[in-house]
């Protein structure tokens, strides 16, 4: 591996126009492509396998015209205080609205308060229900418009106007947040190269890997069915990751020329070791992203595999890009230690005997192990004790800030009808080759009616065949709460109870059972994904390290840390601790795909940090130092990027906690705290710790497992034997001239 990645990193520095041609000719290509195809929609939601996935499908057959996944808006009117929405002048206003709704080719129906019995019991709140044929991120601008336009008619006549639902679903922003996050990260970068142009490459490189990836999202988004989260999950891993495997690359670069190699010789030495560590933990991302696929969920199948192909490009970059613009720079960039005439000129004075920060933190650590790993351990558990009181669920217009038109309406319908009133269940029922469907159909009604927790069963409306029907159920509690889940739970008891006694299938949808199904698959899958992307990872790690015991520890400290996350994860979004400084409106159940999800990015980062510190550990060890002696040049030579890339990595993720996405918030919250976690609890304190307690069992493996095993070099001993061979024809020349 190191020997190839060798001669690679070489072949890149001398043909460096080639490869430069050839990232720009791929950037513009995507570019091109994401220009040119057309506008991508919503991702179609289908969750597989489940109860209510089941009932849309059957909708779909036996109601064609239904649109079923069609966008649907709920225009909420409020009659002023002491007035009533019975009255004529505010039915007049209303039937007009519902006259300027009924426009637009997209509209598919519109209900009229007034005759779908839509006025609250005290007659202060109406509501008329708009259905699309469309998604909502499908709708055209002048739809939107005309949505808006009729609700503006309609507030001008002193009624309160709120429009809820989906039909102004918006592809979600980040703000400026992701802007600052690179600027920190240029920061960072320049303290620690102390050069402006060491620290633009890592920058420009992520970018343009980030810029492929994502333009080629855009350009497929369309054909493959990719929602707009997809591009912004694949942008917030790729520019991380992207950023600080260049910089691993970049700074071995300039480590290489401190010991006075040339410059095409230093890159394919930098290539040849710290892009060997790129490799296997791009790998490690790559296995976690993809692994999200046994969920078995589309939409998140899809974000996993695209992160992942981005994720891949920033290590092809890395490995290539990186060595080319080195030669492009060429003595621009200096050697570790020296400093940019911009920032002062001139060498970096040494002063004798004195250790850097890493090297005085790593003997600290090696003279006091148990005391470290005891308060690292102690304070990771304490920060993951709000997980245990973790509640999932997925975002509604409940949890949207208050400032929006659809929290308000949301209010408003909850003080209209109830708070059961926002999230309908719907019951579909087949009574396909009954006898007697119209009985089925009413008994069902009656059951689904007499349930606790229910406020309304609405009669039967069956479909033009007659063997199927749909009932919609309001429940007295909020979407969200787990009294509605109890009753969704009861209702499919009853439903099958009752297909017991005639043989009709009754199943429970909606949005509400919807989610509730979500976040039962979710929690299926969390073992066996743990298992699966753990287990894979665990072997690649052991065929790196050559060690059982270092992969152990590396998957146990992964644990704690991510447990660590999730506890912060629920103290801020669920419990409202810091809500206001992170910009958190409205507390709420945490997003149900959020513990799989961070269980999976968290891991592949964590083993980022894991393989880049502990790969210059063995390398120092299997060169003849003793294990704790080891650990310290580990840290000596590791530590300063490794805290560089951590505080990168944090800053790109915690940019994104500034969208306007509550999921792509909560997402880089997560992410963020993860990695201060991960990096600077777990990698620079409890592995040192465990690593000088554990001393030369550390890298201890069977002899019959190391005989089969593939020796991959991640130390580059290769290069080592290779430098001996080219000094000894070298000294042959030498005596051949004598």
């Amino acid at each position: 591996m190191a020997t190839f990645l060798y001669k690679l990193g070489r072949l890149a520095f001398r043909r460096r126009h080639f490869v430069a041609l050839i990232w720009v000719a791929l950037l513009t290509l995507a570019g091109v492509g994401a220009a040119s195809a057309p506008t991508p929609g919503s991702t179609s939601f289908s969750i597989p396998g489940t109860e209510a996935q089941k009932a849309f499908d059957l909708l779909e057959e036996r109601f064609p015209g239904m649109s079923a996944d069609g966008a649907t808006a709920r225009v909420v009117f409020k009659a002023p205080e002491g007035e009533k929405m019975t009255d004529a002048e505010h039915k007049a206003t209303v039937e007009k609205a519902v006259s300027e709704l009924s426009d637009g080719s997209e509209v598919e129906s519109v209900a009229d308060p007034y005759q779908a019995n839509a006025v609250s019991e005290d007659g202060t709140v109406a509501y008329a229900q708009v259905r699309y044929d469309v998604s909502g991120m499908e709708l055209e601008d002048s739809t939107k418009d005309a949505l808006e336009q009729a609700a503006a008619d309609a507030r001008d006549t002193g009624l309160t106007v709120e429009i809820g639902g989906d039909a102004l679903q918006a592809v979600p922003h980040t703000g400026t947040g992701e802007i600052i996050g690179i600027a920190v990260a240029a920061v960072v970068l320049v303290i620690t190269f102390g050069s402006l142009l060491a620290a633009g490459l890592p920058l420009l490189t992520a970018i343009i890997g980030v810029g492929i990836g994502v333009s080629s999202i855009t350009a497929l988004a369309s054909t493959l069915d990719l929602g707009s989260t997809t591009s912004i999950l694949a942008s917030m891993i790729g520019l991380a990751v992207g950023i600080d495997y260049a910089l691993f690359i970049v700074s071995r670069y300039r480590a290489e020329l401190a010991e006075g190699r040339e410059r095409e010789e230093a890159a394919g030495r930098a290539v040849g070791t710290a892009g060997s560590a790129v490799v296997f933990a791009g790998l490690t991302v790559v296995i976690a992203l993809v692994g999200l696929s046994v969920v078995n969920i589309p939409m998140l199948t899809k974000m996993g595999i695209a992160a992942a192909g981005t994720v891949a490009i920033a290590v092809l970059i890395a490995l290539t890009m990186i060595p080319a613009l080195l030669g492009y720079a060429g003595r621009k960039v200096r050697p570790a230690g020296e400093k940019s005439k911009l920032l002062g000129g001139g060498r970096t004075p040494k002063q004798p005997g004195k250790a850097n920060m890493g090297t005085r933190w790593a003997s600290f650590v090696v003279r006091r192990p148990v005391a470290v790993l005891l308060l690292g351990v102690i304070g990771l558990g304490a920060a993951a004790v709000p997980a245990a009181s973790l509640e999932l669920g997925l975002p509604d217009d409940g949890s949207q800030p208050t400032s929006t038109t659809q929290r308000r309406a949301y209010d408003l319908l909850s003080e209209g009808f109830g708070p059961g009133f926002n999230g309908p269940l719907m019951v579909v029922v087949d009574a396909k080759g009954s006898e007697d469907a119209t009985g089925v159909f009413d008994d069902v009604s009656e059951k689904m009616g007499g349930l606790e927790g229910v406020v309304t069963a609405t009669p039967a409306a069956p479909n033009k065949a007659g063997d199927t029907a749909t009932i919609t159920v309001i429940p007295d509690s909020k979407p969200s709460s787990t009294i509605t889940e109890d009753l969704v739970h009861a209702m499919r008891d009853t439903g099958a109870d009752i297909q017991a006694d005639t043989g009709a299938e009754v199943l429970v949808t909606g949005t509400t059972a919807m989610n509730i199904d979500i976040s039962q698959k979710l929690n299926d899958a969390l073992v066996p994904y743990l298992i699966l992307v753990v287990g894979l990872a665990f072997l690649l790690l052991i065929v790196v390290f050559r060690s059982i015991l270092v992969p152990l520890k590396a998957a146990l400290g992964f644990l704690l840390s991510v447990m660590a996350a999730l506890g912060a994860v629920v103290a801020v979004f669920q419990w409202g601790w810091l809500s206001g400084l992170m910009g958190v409106e409205e507390t709420g159940p945490i997003m149900s795909m959020m513990p799989i999800f961070m269980v999976g990015v968290v891991f592949g980062l964590a083993m980022d940090y894991e393989v880049f510190l502990v790969t210059r550990m063995r390398e120092a060890y299997i060169h003849g130092e003793q294990p704790g002696q080891a650990v310290v040049t580990g840290f000596k030579y590791g530590a300063r990027v490794v805290t560089a890339a951590a505080v990168i990595m944090m800053a790109v993720f915690s940019g994104f906690i500034g969208s306007s996405d509550s999921m792509v918030k909560m997402i880089g919250f997560g992410l963020a705290i993860a990695v201060l976690f991960d990096a600077f609890v777990v990698r620079m304190a409890i592995v040192p710790a465990v690593l000088a307690l554990l001393g030369r069992k550390a890298w201890w493996l069977p002899k019959w497992l190391d005989r089969v095993m593939p020796n991959v070099d991640v130390e580059g001993e290769g290069l080592r034997a290779l430098s001996d061979r080219d000094a000894d024809r070298d000294d042959d020349k030498e005596l051949v001239r004598a």
